[in-house]
């Protein structure tokens, strides 16, 4: 009965190809434009994640105040405000599990012919823990360099492929830092962008005190750009910033209504807003396409509306020879259904060919999910229900006689 009702209906869309055509294109649309959307947006998603990971977890950065010249003040981080022991004591604090000290500044890096201007970071090796940052190849500087100011350096893979290219194993080569040379020890792994669009990559790390004294210079002994300190558990966050806080002041000797002489930056909070506002425009990219779906199906709607007025006569026939109110429901219905549900089809497979082109043309990343086409699937069908359920019961409540009068 079931697959009767369904070859008739595929005939009764044969026989006005053109108007089915039209009447699916809405869907066709209305899917393609939802599964290009979420995979756009899902991208984003995985994307911004990636970056987050690739951070760390439950992280502070610990800022040094900003310098102040003719009422000019500069950005924070410019003065030298944090020091050695202040990161030894952030390090003993009850919910920080481990810190590092560090400091950072641009420099041209040269070997042979080959230059690249890289962020140079000086820090201890708690830095790689902290980060999940290990090395591909070589290893990672110890508590000896750093006690011995030795100039050794790890080098990113940004920096590896600028100044050795493909063939040149960079492990023992010496490069140039500011004019003072450095043997490469260790390739790190790669980490890709961060969530606020810089290369990570494009970095060397050398040991803190080689930093200091050999490269950036320090009109204070021991000073620091910033402290890294990682917290116990996420849980602990709010906790160990109010500690840091506290310790920070009172070793800074900060009166209690006076302004800090640093800051500090919660990044599993800055985290947490970049992912959410990640998920929220990728709701708000699907929401506009389903408005297409929303327009189909208000077409569906119209050609059906059309067709059981056309067919008027024929709903008389078939009532008048034992046909019942629910096989009149069903058969407008199912043809209903059949429309958005191939639709939705065409729709996907369009989608899908639309996320390829765009990864391909512009490289954005691009994620597509099991559940973002099961979603079209299951939204086309309702669509298709829904807006066919008006005609489909129109027809079914036709009176037989009235109907075989209609001309």
């Amino acid at each position: 009965m079931f697959f009767s009702m369904l070859s008739e209906a595929w005939h009764a869309m044969s026989a006005n190809r053109l108007r089915t055509f039209l009447t699916m294109l809405g869907m066709v649309i209305g899917v393609g434009a939802v599964v290009l959307m979420m995979a756009i947006g899902e991208g984003a998603q995985q994307s911004i994640k990636r970056s987050i990971d690739s951070m760390g977890s439950n992280l502070f950065v610990i800022l040094s105040g900003s310098s102040s010249s003719s009422g000019s003040r500069s950005a924070s981080g410019s003065s030298s405000t944090l020091n050695m022991n202040d990161a030894t004591a952030i390090g003993d604090l009850e919910d920080i599990n481990a810190f590092a000290p560090i400091s950072v500044g641009n420099a041209q890096i040269i070997y042979a012919g080959n230059n690249s201007n890289s962020a140079i970071v000086g820090t201890t090796p708690s830095y790689f823990s902290i980060r999940r940052w290990d090395v591909e190849s070589g290893e990672l500087f110890s508590d000896s360099d750093i006690r011995s100011a030795n100039r050794v350096a790890l080098v990113g893979k940004t920096v590896v492929e600028n100044l050795f290219g493909d063939e040149i194993d960079p492990i023992g080569k010496t490069i140039r830092i500011k004019k003072s040379p450095f043997l490469v020890v260790g390739v790190l792994e790669g980490k890709g962008q961060s969530f606020d669009g810089r290369d990570q990559d494009d970095t060397v790390i050398v040991p803190i005190t080689t930093a200091q004294r050999k490269l950036f210079g320090n009109q204070i002994p021991g000073s620091v750009r910033m402290i890294m300190a990682q917290a116990k558990s996420e849980k602990y966050m709010g906790v160990a910033e109010e500690a840091i806080n506290d310790l920070v002041r009172q070793r800074h000797n900060i009166r209690e209504n006076a302004e800090s002489d640093f800051s500090i930056r919660n990044l599993t909070a800055m985290a947490k807003t970049a992912s959410e506002t990640a998920k929220t425009m990728s709701m708000l990219l699907g929401a506009i396409a389903s408005i297409s779906l929303l327009v189909g199906g208000i077409g569906i709607m119209n050609i059906m509306l059309v067709s059981v007025t056309e067919r008027t006569r024929e709903i008389g026939i078939r009532m008048a020879i034992g046909a019942r109110e629910k096989d009149i429901l069903l058969q407008f219905l199912l043809e209903a259904c059949v429309i958005s549900i191939v639709g939705c089809v065409i729709g996907v497979g369009l989608g899908l060919g639309g996320a390829m082109l765009v990864k391909k043309m512009i490289g954005a990343e691009i994620l597509i999910s099991m559940q973002s086409i099961v979603l079209a699937f299951s939204v086309a069908a309702s669509v298709g229900v829904f807006f066919g359920y008006y005609p489909a019961s129109k027809a079914a409540k036709l009176h037989p006689i009235e109907a075989l009068r209609y001309q």
